[in-house]
């Protein structure tokens, strides 16, 4: 199913755009349906990943955006209701660190309010570093959270500090995520991106310590998103190595996973004390049946993590644009994305040089 995108002028006020809403499913290029939107918050954070925004790049004198470039709340939900319309069943809550939007609570009520097409409540979950997550947990959960992810790249408080390039302890993550666990915010995952020469060595604690827990681990494969963290092939721990690992010590085995655009494949341990995941966009590219849209903090489209260039969407807003005129520009952007970036990596054995960065868009 293709379709043609259709230049903003031909959006504005007045002009004779689409009255009727498209047919769900709203299908990509590659028959790949929209089910799965990510909507970045700010392009700040407290913390400086040497995966994603590394303290070279972003520094004190980084030019972030500026706050009134933001989406505002109301723009966020009405674009939110647009997406949904179109199938999105999920709505993940990324940055930056999404806890640094003030407010936050407020848009988590005011998206919360939204229902898939079929009537289903929408998943609405959130990606956050943890950091301030012990003392937002119940509140979260109280405005309409349903589940949250937490990023945690070691258990050691020097191997977490190297990582986060930060000065948070890894107690107050830990502290986040027995918070989120007492509030509900279930299933809790936790996300650990593994990056050679640097916190290899933390694999098998990890998953020691999460192993009998109510939480769900995932290794995920250091990736080539953004072009500021340097990445290099040899950086990467396949997620095979990581699996073979910890399989040494604790057996495991595959597990059915209904993929459904679900980019984590999991196994489960032997002893039937809970399951591990793997996200190994490096080795085993899963563009296939990748059902995510991204909206960036300003308001932009990315339909894919390592796109290059955005399609406006709050220009459109900001026009006076009808919500079936808005509904009807999204799904035309989406019928013609042919994004298969990891595939090409693979085949091609090179990636694109020039990528938006994964802080801005979110993971």
């Amino acid at each position: 199913m293709t379709g043609k995108i259709i230049p903003l002028t031909e959006w504005k006020r007045g002009n004779s755009a689409p009255h009727s809403p498209p047919s769900l499913p709203v299908l990509d290029a590659r028959a790949r349906p929209l089910q799965d939107l990510r909507i970045s918050l700010t392009d700040r954070c407290n913390f400086r990943c040497v995966y994603c925004m590394p303290k070279a790049s972003f520094g004190k004198d980084y030019p972030f955006l500026p706050r009134t470039e933001l989406l505002s709340f109301e723009e966020i939900q009405r674009l939110a209701k647009s997406f949904v319309g179109l199938g999105i069943r999920k709505i993940r809550l990324t940055g930056g660190e999404p806890l640094l939007r003030k407010g936050v609570e407020k848009l988590i009520e005011m998206l919360a309010q939204l229902e898939t097409p079929n009537g289903k409540p929408l998943d609405l979950t959130m990606t956050t570093n943890g950091a301030l997550l012990a003392e937002r947990a119940q509140t979260l959960k109280d405005a309409g959270l349903r589940r949250i992810t937490v990023s945690l790249d070691a258990l050691d408080d020097a191997a977490f500090r190297r990582m986060s390039d930060a000065d948070f302890p890894v107690g107050d993550v830990l502290r986040g995520l027995d918070a989120a666990h007492r509030a509900g915010l279930t299933p809790v995952k936790v996300n650990m991106v593994v990056k050679q020469g640097w916190n290899e060595h933390a694999i098998l604690p990890m998953a020691r310590y999460f192993k009998d827990s109510p939480f769900t681990l995932r290794f995920i494969e250091y990736m080539d998103a953004g072009t500021s963290n340097g990445w290099q092939p040899e950086q990467v721990v396949s997620s095979e190595t990581i699996r073979r690992r910890i399989a040494e010590h604790f057996p495991l085995v595959e597990a059915e996973t209904a993929r459904n655009g679900e980019p984590a494949v999991y196994w489960r341990y032997l002893d039937g004390s809970g399951k591990v995941g793997f996200i190994s966009s490096i080795t085993q590219a899963f563009c296939g049946d990748c059902n995510r849209a991204r909206l960036s903090t300003e308001g932009k489209l990315y339909t894919c993590l390592f796109a290059n260039r955005g399609y406006d969407l709050r220009a459109l807003l900001r026009s006076g644009i009808g919500d079936t005129a808005l509904a009807n520009a999204i799904a035309s952007h989406w019928q013609v994305r042919n994004d298969r970036h990891s595939e090409l990596r693979r085949l091609q054995n090179s990636g694109q040089s020039d990528r938006i960065e994964m802080s801005y868009i979110g993971g």
